[in-house]
């Protein structure tokens, strides 16, 4: 079986984006290698005193864990060394990274990044990732970039992507034309295409969201977490609920076998929990090349307007019949739009 790899893949797709001259292709990739340096991380973190916390705190009152920061230092100097962007925009930094140097004077894009999505659960073995959105700046080349080529529409995305960091290694990404999967070959260290033209089913069986803050939930969800575990044999019901509180790992199951996440709004979190720039645009840019869907309940994600860089959202993704179905209990019983 002849095997290829995600370099020779961007090659490949180069011609997409003529603009791009290639910077695109040189930025993706230095993604694919910051991200088998922090896959090493993780699979040797029981072994190299990496677990645990730091004793910080992030912007969003998390505590910061130890893989973190190292996710987040591998990512940076990644893209500090390529040259390819004016600007980092990262969960765990306050406000964004500018980048201004020799090699990055005529950088054309920022990237907006969560290094290690669902750390919390590192320390006990289950599967991390990665989530990445690309845009192309706004502000003048032959300078640092600003926060406003952050504040973009989600349909701006040049590119967009996750790792996941599991019992393998898998990126997936999306330039707009499809979404494509690459398993990481530890032989060999090169991640294989493994996974092309990834299409999400159109119905799914499987419901992801935390039922332990079912009480603190709109109606709307309520009604529709009911509506899932009723018997229904010509609509395939109950379906099956399946939560690991890792956004990645649950996006990336759901994406493979039809399903949907959701993270409403709750009476502690009115704004929903999940950061719209490098978490819900980049999945809802790649559900959507996938024919899936992503709302907040009412309005689609990638529509929604950005005014803050840690701007928070309600999110509802995954297969189209059931994110729309879900939206038909929200429109019903929940009158609080977001």
């Amino acid at each position: 079986m002849k095997v290829k790899t995600l370099g020779q893949f961007i090659i490949e797709r180069q011609s997409d984006f003529p603009y791009a001259k290639g910077e695109l292709s040189r930025l993706l990739r230095d993604i694919g290698i910051a991200s088998k340096i922090v896959n090493r991380a993780v699979t040797k973190a029981g072994l190299i005193e990496i677990l645990g916390e730091t004793g910080d705190t992030n912007v969003h009152g998390e505590q910061v864990k130890k893989l973190d920061v190292f996710a987040n230092e591998q990512f940076i100097a990644a893209f500090k060394a390529g040259g390819e962007v004016c600007a980092i925009a990262s969960e765990e930094n306050d406000d964004i990274i500018p980048i201004y140097s020799d090699i990055s004077k005529n950088a054309k894009y920022v990237v907006g990044i969560d290094p290690l999505d669902g750390s919390g659960n590192i320390d006990v073995n289950v599967s991390v990732g990665t989530i990445f959105a690309i845009y192309r700046r706004k502000s003048e080349v032959d300078s640092a970039g600003q926060l406003s080529d952050f504040l973009q529409s989600g349909l701006k995305q040049i590119a967009a992507g996750y790792v996941v960091y599991g019992s393998s290694c898998m990126l997936v990404y999306s330039t707009g034309r499809g979404v494509n999967g690459f398993t990481l070959d530890p032989s060999i260290g090169e991640f294989c295409l493994s996974h092309p033209d990834i299409k999400i089913p159109e119905h799914g069986k499987i419901y992801s969201i935390n039922e332990g803050n079912y009480l603190r939930f709109p109606d709307g969800v309520k009604k529709y977490i009911k509506y899932c575990q009723e018997e229904d044999k010509s609509t395939d019901r109950p379906y099956s609920s399946r939560y690991i509180g890792s956004f990645v790992a649950d996006f990336h199951r759901n994406l493979m076998k039809g399903g949907i996440f959701i993270y409403p709004s709750t009476a502690k979190s009115p704004q929903g929990k999940l950061r719209l720039l490098y978490e819900c645009h980049p999945m809802a840019f790649i559900v959507e090349q996938a024919g899936g869907m992503a709302t907040d309940g009412f309005q689609r994600i990638l529509e929604k307007k950005i005014a803050l860089l840690h701007q928070r959202t309600p999110l509802f993704i995954g297969s189209k019949a059931m994110v729309e179905k879900a939206m038909e209990f929200m429109r019903e019983f929940s009158s609080e739009k977001v």
